[in-house]
């Protein structure tokens, strides 16, 4: 038999056990949980899979496109006139672009913290850094492939607007073209813990009279991205079934 003591013991290492457990329980649930806050905002971060979209115009699983594009005289003699074949950039394993990225079937990776927001693409492993903090566009910005974006919160939705793209690259894999004044608006929203609702506008008007927008979900993968590499086995290039691509401005 047990004397007052001893049952006190027990009874004492017993209940630090059950509350031992409970509080690894918690947390293990809270690591596990998508659903913690950075900076004041719902965490965004994780390995999240878009649909693929290789023309905006359609409309797809969990992409809503749109279907007559408003196009300028400038934009439908550009886009007329496309052909892949002919030097198409991401054939020579030139950076797809923000808009492409987006558009591709691989993943990508969501990294944020209180001041900046990082996307990390499979495709070709590129990434685009965003910051939240409130700053400017640069003034006079050298044109670039992911152009220059900048990012703000209403509430949990996190609006990026980017410019100063270099006029280079496609809107979507079939071609749909922009210029250099394109201004690309963004917004990312949680909705759960395993989606995250997305819009995308396009504002260029050198090639459409007016802006348009698709609308999309990415859906929460488990697991890491994994390496990719265009050059590795670049046979249509190398066996010369597409061109090289060059500039325009040195054809």
């Amino acid at each position: 038999m047990l004397g007052n003591r001893q049952k006190a013991i027990a009874t004492a290492a017993i209940l630090a056990v059950i509350g031992a457990g409970s509080a690894i329980s918690r947390a293990q649930e809270n690591a596990a949980s998508p659903l913690r806050r950075v900076g004041g905002h719902l965490d965004l971060s994780g390995v999240w899979q878009g649909p693929y979209v290789p023309d905006m115009t359609r409309d797809g699983r969990g992409q809503k496109g749109e279907p007559n594009l408003p196009f300028t005289p400038a934009g439908e003699q550009n886009w007329k006139a496309y052909d892949p074949a002919d030097g198409d950039y991401t054939g020579s394993c030139l950076p797809f672009g923000l808009s492409r990225s987006m558009n591709a079937p691989n993943p990508m990776q969501i990294m944020q913290s209180a001041t900046r927001i990082a996307f990390l693409f499979e495709i070709m492993n590129w990434f685009h850094v965003v910051p939240t903090d409130g700053r400017a566009f640069p003034k006079d910005p050298d044109p670039l492939w992911f152009g220059y974006s900048a990012g703000r919160w209403d509430g949990d939705t996190l609006t990026i607007e980017t410019t100063g793209f270099n006029g280079w690259t496609r809107l979507d894999t079939v071609g749909h073209p922009h210029s250099d004044a394109l201004r690309l608006t963004q917004t990312f929203r949680r909705t759960d813990a395993e989606h995250l609702a997305y819009t995308v506008t396009v504002d260029d008007r050198k090639m459409y009279t007016r802006p348009w927008t698709n609308v999309r979900t990415f859906t929460l993968l488990k697991g890491d991205l994994i390496e990719y590499s265009c050059q590795e086995n670049n046979k249509d290039l190398r066996d010369g079934h597409i061109k090289a691509w060059t500039p325009p401005a040195t054809r």
